[in-house]
């Protein structure tokens, strides 16, 4: 029996005799041979690029893995003496395929290295599996083939079949190498199922493994993004049985013969799929090779070692360990049952309410959580406490964390229902307490309602938080979610104090508004002040109230805003406003106090109002003198005068109008100074809506001249024209007022009325009766002329007149109808185009008369 326990070759001058067993690449001390580089020099592949094939064997200890090798390949490893079952190999040794020069049907791949790995389940290393399972993650990792050397007694088998290693391995190969699909070279994992007695198929067999391999994968911790990937993703699988080697050892050397014929290059032809005998299929094909150059595979190689070595995932557990961890796991699931059944439901309907977008409060949570915890941990505690303590305490963990995670989800979101229903009542309470104060006459303390019902929001929100903790648990605080929702009630406090401070600025704009409305317009009104007897003289120069109308306008504008901001400010200090946020709404207030007033403005000066007035104070002047008497046009009186006076004083009105200057300092009034500057925490959403202001707004490229324009000269204009065709209209009617008096009974008249009357007027005088009758008829001229009935007393006379004869022209229609005499004229009448029964109509007219009137109104 030859050992396999050194280092071969040590030195720069290595021959070949060094090397007869090949070269120790990882000794039992898991030390690294820095020899390889000379071994492959010298074998003459350190030059043989991508030309060169890597083959490994796994298997338990004592299974003849080097007997295997050196019969397929010719190697010399180290094989064990059938009279002591003790370790033959040690480590990980390597070399190279001797059989490569065979030709003809025994022709091999060239420069094929086989790594012989030191056997696994050894009773030397007893439960110390760290160096087995390294070595093979290392064979796996860097061999294209992996031959798994199994008895064909130890398929099924989980330890005896080294499921348990595979699965460590597996998992730790997925994590370190293997990243995905497309950038990671496949493996073959052959198995040769050694002393097959033929009494189970072949078939059977390479099923029994495939369901182990695909039962482990599944059961593996895989990385982020391959939780759905299958075994089949990276490897494929071959599998051969070999006869007994002792029983029927001619039989072995045949097939292992003629396995040997398989390791040669070759591509696998998805075509001929099922249809080849794949015992005899190559196993060297392009998509197993690793593509490192041969140069550069002692460097690969050395630094895969490294990192399979600094892993530490791969300190893997003893027997009892490993016995703790399965019984650990089972508990675990086992404890969970009852668990679920009772936190399952809260996260259903919790996660039902978020999906609704109406997270519901769970009744009775903390109670319920701290039960559920408490048993779990007291049934698991009871369960698996005799059992490794060092497993059982790491399991523990294991499952409160897992617990832990599950009800700290379900405690956030009660604590996210609670922060969002808290919210919403919170607004819901302020919002109706305003209301309930402006109700009452706008009697409230905006400040105070909010911080009580803030009060009531926090409290409310710790009691639902007490409610629903697990007294113990790590995560069952509640400190940051306070925090956080104390955070929001401010921030809805301030949003709800920003919609009252604008519902104020808008109730002191519409108030402002309402007084502007009135106050200008008796500012306008007053532009006809002659009427009334204030005294306004008549000789051009215009009254005081019309010199300073801006000025007077300007003052009420002022005072009205400067009310206003009184109001606002000591409104807005109540709700608790910084000075920033009563600085914004007093200058939003003066902006918009300022449109209102242009808005006035302009529509106290639309031409048809402005006309109306211009009129007014133009007939003022005109036709009533200084006492505000109406005159009464005579023949000597001078209208002439008067009514150019009283025009050329109404035209001087126009271009005062025009512009908006104060009389003091004929210049417009400093609104860019009254506004002021814009304060520093203006936002975008507070200048939204303004209008912009001339010479207060420069971007806008408007002066404040511009603002200040009321009129534009083509208006005035215009306006002068139409005013001056009315006043023209109402000095016409003056005149012919005047003239229309002229007609006078002469003075003689009345002398000769009397001369001629006399014997009359003393017969009525000396009569009494003619003189009560004359009185009387006075008594009712002066009655009727003082109740001014003339007029009344007229209709009265012409309705009777009109219904009298509408009366007789019925009764003619009636007894001509009615007389035989009268039929007959009509009759005879009729023949000479006369009248006919037929066409008289009711109101005695004939019927082709009616129908000529008819027609010429038509035509009119």
């Amino acid at each position: 029996m030859t050992m396999n326990g050194h280092f071969a070759g040590v030195g720069e001058h290595a021959t070949a005799a060094d090397f007869e067993h090949g070269v120790q690449i990882v000794d039992a001390d898991k030390v690294f041979n820095e020899n390889l580089p000379a071994y492959l020099q010298l074998e003459g592949i350190i030059r043989a690029g991508f030309n060169y094939h890597l083959i490994s064997v796994f298997g338990s200890q004592s299974t003849g893995k080097s007997t295997l090798l050196n019969y397929l390949f010719g190697t010399h490893f180290g094989v064990m003496s059938e009279q002591e079952r003790r370790q033959t190999t040690k480590g990980i040794w390597m070399s190279k395929n001797k059989k490569e020069h065979a030709q003809g049907a025994q022709k091999m791949a060239e420069n094929i290295l086989v790594m012989d790995v030191e056997g696994t389940d050894g009773r030397e290393r007893g439960e110390d599996q760290d160096f087995e399972r390294k070595s093979a993650l290392f064979a796996l990792a860097t061999s294209e083939v992996l031959i798994v050397n199994i008895w064909e007694h130890q398929v099924g088998l989980y330890q005896g079949a080294n499921m348990g290693l595979l699965k460590t391995v597996f998992e730790v190969n997925l994590q370190l190498f293997l990243k995905d699909t497309k950038s990671v070279p496949r493996s073959l994992l052959f198995f040769v199922i050694r002393d097959h007695l033929g009494t189970t198929p072949l078939a059977n067999l390479r099923q029994t493994l495939i369901q182990d391999l695909e039962r482990i994968w599944t059961g593996l911790s895989k990385p982020q993004g391959l939780e759905k990937s299958k075994i089949q993703d990276y490897f494929d699988f071959a599998f051969v049985a070999l006869p007994h080697k002792i029983l029927q050892p001619e039989k072995f050397e045949q097939e292992v013969q003629k396995l040997g014929t398989r390791f040669r290059e070759g591509y696998k032809d998805p075509k001929r799929a099922g249809l080849v005998d794949e015992q005899s299929e190559p196993v060297l094909l392009p998509e197993y090779h690793r593509r490192i150059p041969a140069d550069g595979f002692p460097m690969y190689a050395k630094g895969v070692w490294e990192q399979i070595d600094s892993n530490k995932d791969l300190d893997l557990p003893t027997q009892q360990e490993l016995l703790a961890q399965f019984r650990c796991d089972e508990i675990m699931k086992e404890v969970l049952v009852p668990f679920d059944e009772v936190i399952v439901p809260l996260e259903e309907q919790q996660a039902e309410g978020v999906a609704a977008g109406k997270p519901a409060m769970l009744p009775k949570l903390g109670k319920t959580m701290a039960v559920a915890r408490q048993a779990l941990i007291a049934s698991f505690e009871e369960a698996a406490s005799r059992y490794h303590k060092g497993v059982y305490k790491r399991k523990q963990s294991e499952l409160e964390a897992k617990v832990d995670g599950r009800l700290k989800a379900l405690f956030t979101g009660q604590m996210t229902a609670a922060h969002k229903s808290g919210i919403n009542e919170f607004s819901e309470a302020v919002t109706g307490a305003v209301k309930a104060g402006q109700k009452k006459a706008g009697s409230y303390d905006f400040h105070k309602i909010v911080q009580t019902e803030k009060e009531k929001a926090l409290k409310k929100f710790e009691a639902e938080a007490q409610a629903s903790v697990v007294t113990g648990a790590p995560w069952s605080d509640y400190k940051q979610q306070l925090n956080l929702y104390r955070k929001e009630l401010d921030e809805v406090s301030g949003r709800l104090r920003k919609e009252e401070m604008r519902r104020l600025a808008t109730r002191s704009e519409r108030w402002v508004r309402s007084k502007l409305d009135e106050s200008v317009g008796l500012e306008f009104n007053k532009l006809g002040s002659g009427r009334a007897g204030s005294g306004a003289p008549a000789e051009g120069q215009k009254p005081a109230t019309e010199k300073d109308l801006w000025d007077r306008i300007w003052h009420v504008f002022t005072d009205t805003v400067s009310h206003a901001e009184s109001r606002f400010t000591d409104r807005a200090r109540s709700f608790d406003a910084s000075p920033d946020e009563v600085e914004v709404g007093l200058w939003r207030l003066r902006r918009k106090s300022w449109g209102a007033l242009r808005g006035k403005i302009d529509e106290e000066m639309m031409e048809g109002n402005l006309l109306l007035k211009l009129r007014e104070n133009f007939e003022d002047k005109f036709r009533y003198d200084d006492e505000g008497v109406p005159r009464i046009w005579r023949p000597t009186d001078d209208i002439e005068g008067l009514y150019t006076r009283a025009r050329e004083s109404t035209l001087e009105l126009i271009p005062l109008l025009s512009r908006f200057r104060l009389s003091q300092t004929s210049s417009p009034p400093p609104l860019d100074a009254w506004i002021g500057e814009p304060p520093s925490d203006v936002t975008p959403a507070d200048e939204e809506d303004l209008q912009p202001i001339g010479g207060v707004d420069e971007e806008e490229g408007k002066t404040l001249e511009d603002e200040m324009t009321i009129l534009s000269d083509g208006k005035a204009q215009d306006l002068s024209t139409r005013f001056k065709k009315t006043a023209d209209g109402v000095y016409v009617e003056a005149k012919r007022s005047a003239i229309g008096g002229m007609t006078q009974i002469p003075l003689y008249f009345y002398g000769l009325l009397l001369a001629l009357g006399w014997n009359e007027i003393v017969a009525v005088l000396r009569n009494p009766v003619y003189f009560i009758f004359l009185i009387l008829l006075g008594a009712g001229a002066y009655i009727t002329y003082t109740l001014n009935l003339w007029g009344p007393m007229l209709r009265m006379t012409n309705a009777a007149s009109t219904q009298g004869l509408e009366i007789f022209k019925e009764k003619l229609r009636e007894f001509l109808e009615s007389s035989e005499t009268g039929r007959q004229a009509i009759g005879m009448s009729a023949k000479h185009g006369g009248i006919s029964m037929d066409t008289l109509q009711p109101n005695g007219t004939t019927r082709a008369k009616a129908t000529a009137k008819e027609e010429e109104v038509d035509e009119i």
